[in-house]
């Protein structure tokens, strides 16, 4: 099993930024792609950024240029940077990993951005 927590979360003003960080521990060898996912109330979790072992990267239309995902590999850690933050990017967010075919989540972290 692999477990997968997430901080950093919390309250900002739009046009401010996050750094959202996500530890993986327990059964972590070989691990595969990390992601982030996000769940806007009352919408289903959408696709947000992803960051494979070699380092490939690709992110959802709407945070493109805005957000940011890199992984440290020796501390088995995914960040997300998230600048130019918009109302409409609160959610929870989720991280993600990948293991064997498998997919494992955290528990979430709820961003919030104010008008």
């Amino acid at each position: 099993q692999v477990q997968l927590v997430e901080s950093g979360g919390g309250l900002v003003q739009a046009g401010g930024s996050l750094r959202l960080s996500c530890a993986a521990s327990g059964r972590i060898f070989m691990l595969n792609a990390m992601d982030w996912y996000r769940q806007a109330p009352g919408k289903e979790r959408d696709f947000t950024a992803r960051i494979t072992n070699g380092g490939t990267t690709n992110y959802a239309d709407s945070v493109a240029g805005r957000f940011t995902i890199s992984r440290d590999g020796a501390k088995d850690t995914v960040y997300l940077q998230m600048n130019s933050l918009k109302p409409e990017d609160t959610a929870v967010y989720y991280c993600g990993a990948w293991q064997y075919g498998s997919h494992y989540w955290g528990q979430g972290t709820q961003v919030t951005v104010s008008p």
